[in-house]
């Protein structure tokens, strides 16, 4: 018995693809003509080729063919193949030649940011300063840095911009996968690996370290010793009393700082 057009365009959903989406087509990269399941398994591929000059990304957007999964029709990139009726994806863009079957991630296209994203267009906005899609949360609730996301994350370095993870906006207005960020904590490091400003509320730390200094007596010879500090997390200079155990900003009370100049006695 012929299938229905309705079976047609549903055909095998979810049967097809790769590891990265369900879909029912491949695609041919302009870039060397070869055939693929979708553009992170051609960029997998060709980022381990042996001469480093012949590897490479695929540019979503200029991928013009395709070929159906169900009747291997190469054709133009479409929702529908030409041939079998098939639908290719449930979720198609036209924009970035992305399909894929699992419509339950929300995807939707970012004009701004040229790309498509998932997790439902309602619950994001595009910051136009940092130049990326954050959680409507953030929304005039975050430090913003311009180009903040067309970047390596620091722990892993990762391109952060279209990477497949969930990516963490810290208080500096910094970015990173948020698998990285909690391994980071996890390890006790609390500072941001770009900018170095605290990440977290470290108030309770600072107030250990007001202890331990006032029970920790110093050497006469440093005793009256003056340094010139840089704070991390204010950016303000200070001149301070030197401590083996640490400096504390006389603007914002952080222990987060650095010695910008080395201990000398009062003039």
């Amino acid at each position: 018995m012929e299938a229905s057009p309705n079976d047609r365009l549903h055909f095998g959903k979810m049967g097809f693809g790769c590891h990265h989406y369900r879909r029912r087509c491949q695609i041919r990269a302009p870039c060397c003509n070869e055939v693929f399941d979708c553009r992170h398994c051609h960029n997998d591929s060709t980022s381990t080729l042996r001469n480093i000059y012949d590897r490479h990304d695929l540019v979503r957007q200029d991928v013009k063919q395709v070929i159906c999964s169900v009747c291997d029709t190469e054709q133009l990139a479409a929702q529908v193949c030409s041939n079998c009726g098939v639908n290719m994806g449930e979720y198609f863009c036209d924009i970035c030649k992305f399909y894929d079957d699992d419509t339950e991630k929300g995807q939707f296209h970012c004009d701004d940011c040229g790309i498509c994203r998932v997790g439902g267009r309602e619950n994001f906005f595009h910051c136009k300063k940092c130049g990326s899609c954050y959680a409507t949360s953030l929304r005039n609730n975050h430090r913003c840095v311009e180009n903040s996301m067309r970047h390596h994350c620091p722990i892993c370095y990762e391109y952060l911009f279209d990477s497949l993870k969930d990516t963490n906006v810290m208080k500096c207005g910094h970015t990173m996968h948020q698998e990285c960020y909690h391994e980071m904590i996890k390890r006790d490091k609390f500072c941001c690996p770009i900018c170095s400003r605290s990440v977290i509320d470290m108030s309770k730390t600072w107030q250990r370290l007001d202890e331990e200094i006032e029970a920790t007596a110093m050497p006469s010879d440093y005793r009256d010793k003056k340094v010139w500090i840089l704070c991390n997390d204010c950016n303000d200079t200070t001149e301070v009393y030197f401590h083996i155990i640490g400096q504390k900003c006389g603007h914002c009370r952080s222990y987060n700082t650095r010695a910008i100049a080395p201990p000398v006695l009062p003039q």
